[in-house]
């Protein structure tokens, strides 16, 4: 099976998904219920359409190149072999997210060690009281920068979050995953969900702050 789940690792380049009237109509239900029923290839387009994302999600949890390759292969691999289990209940995106943030976060529990990559955040229960000034952006970001460089600056703020935070941020704002779906895959409280959500967009918030306003001073000062 794994000879036929191989995986190249993805490039680098956006992807830019735009369809035109010549492009076919991407039906995640069918394809998804041809692969149960034994279809590789239609498994090999799901592979195609969710590569890049499941793989630039997990390289934000783990921060790693090559533990980012293992996840991808792993991944789609567990998603393969557990086919029958998908009820469809939910996205087949969504699923395979849940299962990509598991093999994630077990790669970093195996990172004996290291310190900084534990999202166990003591004393992190959701109900202390968040007292924290908001930094106010001069001027609006989206006419001084490119959607390139906004997306850069962005994914650079992201990785430079606490990882308890950046996992929380990245399922809930980035998948788009739900509060209870969040807290059940993380195993945390609902109120854990939401105070780690809110410090994260605090954080990013100011992080962003200070990286458009010392741009726009190199800017002055090449000028």
């Amino acid at each position: 099976m794994a000879a036929i789940l191989e995986i190249e690792t993805p490039v680098t380049q956006p992807n830019t998904e735009m369809e035109t009237a010549d492009t076919p109509v991407f039906d995640e239900s069918a394809l998804v219920a041809k692969a149960q029923g034994g279809d590789v290839s239609a498994f090999s387009q799901l592979i195609t359409q969710y590569e890049r994302k499941i793989y630039r999600l997990a390289k934000r949890i783990t921060q790693s190149d090559e533990d980012a390759e293992d996840v991808l292969q792993d991944s789609f691999m567990k998603a393969y072999e557990h086919l029958d289990s998908f009820q469809g209940n939910s996205k087949f995106y969504t699923w395979l997210v849940r299962i990509t943030v598991n093999e994630a976060l077990m790669k970093l529990r195996k990172r004996k060690g290291d310190k900084t990559v534990s999202l166990d955040d003591p004393g992190d229960n959701g109900d202390e009281p968040i007292v924290r000034e908001i930094a106010v952006w001069e001027g609006d970001p989206e006419q001084r920068y490119s959607q390139e460089e906004l997306r850069s600056l962005l994914d650079d703020a992201i990785q430079n979050l606490k990882p308890s935070f950046r996992t929380v941020f990245l399922l809930r704002d980035v998948e788009e995953l739900s509060t209870e779906e969040t807290a059940s895959l993380l195993n945390l409280s609902i109120p854990a969900v939401k105070s780690r959500l809110l410090r994260a967009r605090l954080d990013l918030r100011e992080r962003l702050t200070r990286m458009f306003k010392k741009k726009g001073d190199d800017l002055f000062a090449y000028l």
